[in-house]
């Protein structure tokens, strides 16, 4: 009942007086057919006594057909407005809640990713479908009643006949309706493996490697037998309800026979008058659709109530990253961003990513991680940007713990380029502004941090410049070739650094292996323009390039989750440790090149 509540207060909010509307018009509209019956059973009567002229019930028969055809379409347009309405003040709220959500450990779970998707299909119709269901529900139970009146005016042993035999329909079509719901929450996973293969087998970024590896059959075949588990699991409710139905009709059918062939043999023995026969055969066959009608209502808003539970579960979702009540706002960093015994991993059953790291990154330093794949870089800039919390130990801000301070003060205050950068399907512009969105329509800082990652020609070579929409998933009006543009793997790479670089005025500077993807004259471009940036600036770099990183004012190795060097290049070359030794593989796999 909680989740009517709900659905009525968010479309009373997004609605207003349309639903006032709306609700007036149900009640009126199930009050029709009662009154319909009740007119037809007095004009019949007055007809059988030879009455003259045009009785009141008739006229009121006329007054209710018009009524009947003015209803319905005002009905279905205050309907569809509210479902608009509701729906959108849904999705907005759903995504305020996720908002909320700062860090990445719920994004990261597979059974809350479940349950969001939930969220997403039951908040675009759940709360309009409830309040549809309910008004669907009200305005069968009003009908209803009324019949039953009827009924009970001719026969009460009929009357209480009928209103039974709809009881177990309706116990029937409660459970089935669980049954359902319980059933599309067992089998998301399953439905989320078959988008994923369905969505890769289009998807532009797989194409040319499932073309060249012929992998179209594999997907595909994969795509069938995951959908196949959730039809077989649809196809057993689906079997159920068959047979439930069934009987339920059988039941039906018996109940509206015996009730007719009593109607006749009362009006034979003149216990019944011609509009009582009307009145009792229309009431009937009325009480007996409308159960039906009522039980399906009931099954499909109780199904409704059960998947808004996983709308209501994300909506009221707590922050995933506990704050001080009184989060102050982060300071300019003046003195060290500093990790005392910091501990992590990813979830209980999960191995210990950092071991134990204690770290001291100085104001205005530029310092450089490196080490082997899962050594703990990405994980350590996580953290920096408190993605996540450390398990233990912690992590200070000129000597402030990161909890104690805004999530969103301390952000504003980073600019990163991550490993898994992304290009959004907008402009050229709108993909470097976003950087920091009060500068979004600063054409001359958009123009000079895409000149600073050096990409400023790239674009001025492009259809419409920075106005050139990247995306071919998307009908761009405004080329003339009518499709965006695609960058390749580095021009995406100049894009990202490009977007960091609007956020120059930050404190700290991320870049997680910012020239993965460039050519060789690209990365010392960038590597030369990036030295410039970070000078007097604080900066954390992490490359797997480690020439990359040599004028680094402090390399960091990690190893297993720990420091386990740190120096500047020079000395760790002396110290001929795990730093030395893979500098010296790289070396020697370029000195082997030179050499052939």
């Amino acid at each position: 009942m909680a989740g009517i509540g709900t659905a009525y207060r968010l479309a009373w909010v997004a609605s207003g007086v349309r639903l006032i509307g709306y609700l007036g018009i149900t009640v009126v509209s199930a009050l029709l057919p009662v009154a319909s019956v009740w007119f037809l059973k007095r004009l019949l009567d007055r007809l059988a006594l030879g009455g003259d002229g045009v009785p009141w019930s008739g006229i009121g028969l006329v007054a209710l057909g018009f009524l009947a055809a003015l209803l319905p379409p005002a009905q279905r347009y205050l309907h569809n407005e509210v479902g608009r309405r509701t729906g959108r003040r849904a999705l907005s709220d759903l995504y305020l809640a996720t908002g909320r959500l700062t860090g990445l450990a719920r994004m990261e779970d597979p059974a809350f990713r479940d349950r969001l998707r939930m969220a997403q299909q039951a908040g675009r119709s759940g709360p309009a479908q409830t309040v549809d269901g309910v008004l669907a529900v009200a305005q069968s139970l009003i009908t209803l009643i009324g019949l039953v009146a009827v009924l009970v005016a001719v026969s009460p042993m009929l009357a209480a006949v009928a209103v039974v035999g709809g009881l177990p329909s309706l116990i029937a079509q409660l459970r089935l309706s669980r049954s359902r719901a319980t059933m599309l929450w067992r089998i998301s996973p399953v439905e989320r493996r078959e988008m994923f293969y369905a969505d890769l087998q289009l998807e532009l970024p797989a194409a040319k490697e499932l073309r060249l590896l012929n992998l179209g059959d594999f997907f595909r075949l994969r795509m069938l037998t995951e959908l196949g588990k959730a039809d077989g699991q649809r196809r057993s409710l689906d079997r159920r309800e068959l047979r439930a139905q069934v009987l339920l009709g059988i039941l039906s059918a018996v109940v509206s026979g015996a009730g007719v062939l009593w109607a006749i043999v009362a009006a034979g023995n003149g216990q019944l008058s011609v509009g009582d026969v009307s009145a009792f055969v229309a009431a009937l066959t009325g009480v007996l659709a409308g159960t039906g009608a009522l039980v399906g209502q009931l099954g499909f808003l109780n199904q409704s109530l059960i998947t808004h539970e996983h709308y209501q579960a994300v909506i009221t979702i707590q922050p995933d990253l506990t704050s001080a009540p009184d989060a102050r706002p982060v300071p300019e960093l003046r003195t060290a961003i500093e990790l005392r015994d910091v501990w992590f991993r990813y979830g209980p059953d999960q191995p210990w990513v950092l071991r134990g790291v204690d770290l001291t990154i100085r104001a205005g330093e530029s310092l450089a991680l490196v080490g082997l794949n899962g050594a703990g870089k990405s994980t350590l800039v996580k953290l920096l940007c408190r993605f996540y919390d450390p398990d233990r130990g912690t992590i200070t801000w000129d000597g402030q713990e990161l909890r104690e301070l805004s999530v969103e003060s301390l952000r504003d205050r980073i600019g990163a380029v991550f490993q898994d950068f992304m290009t959004y399907d907008l402009t050229v512009a709108d993909n470097i502004g976003i950087g920091d969105l009060p500068a979004l329509t600063d054409e001359p800082r958009v123009q000079a941090a895409a000149t600073r990652a050096g990409f400023d020609q790239t674009v001025q070579a492009m259809p419409r410049g920075y106005r050139t929409l990247l995306s071919r998933a998307f009908i761009s009006e405004e080329d003339e070739a009518g499709v965006g543009t695609m960058l390749s793997g580095g021009q995406s790479q100049r894009l990202a650094l490009a977007r960091a670089f609007m956020r120059d005025r930050r404190d700290l500077l991320i870049l997680d292996e910012p020239s993965s993807g460039l050519d060789a004259e690209a990365e010392h471009q960038i590597h030369r323009g990036l030295r410039e940036h970070r000078a007097d600036a604080t900066s954390v770099l992490i490359s797997h390039r480690l020439g990359a990183v040599r004028d680094a004012d402090r390399i960091v190795v990690l190893a297993e989750g720990r420091v386990v060097e740190q120096g500047t290049h020079l000395e760790l070359i002396g110290s001929e440790g795990e730093y030395a030794r893979l500098f010296s593989l790289q070396s020697e796999g370029y000195q082997d090149v030179s050499t052939r």
